[in-house]
């Protein structure tokens, strides 16, 4: 009963882990559109293009310069 208790522990803290690090996101664009990312988008200063994945899994890139505000919800 011991090795179940610890592995259902140790599952549960896992679990609680990877939910910490996820911060849902919106990206307002200076056109008025907002695009919902699942985690903070990625910001490459080489190309100046942010980087996320969308709620529908779909990676996308957005120049800077089209970006209005990032904010976590």
């Amino acid at each position: 009963m011991t090795q179940r208790t610890l592995a259902t522990f140790m599952l549960a803290l896992g679990l609680a882990t990877l939910a910490g690090c996820a911060s849902p996101t919106v990206i307002t664009l200076n056109d008025g559109r907002e695009i919902q990312a699942v985690d903070t988008p990625k910001f490459d200063s080489d190309s100046g293009f942010y980087e996320f994945k969308q709620l529908d899994g779909k990676e996308t890139r957005i120049n800077k310069d089209q970006v209005r505000t990032v904010k976590e919800l």
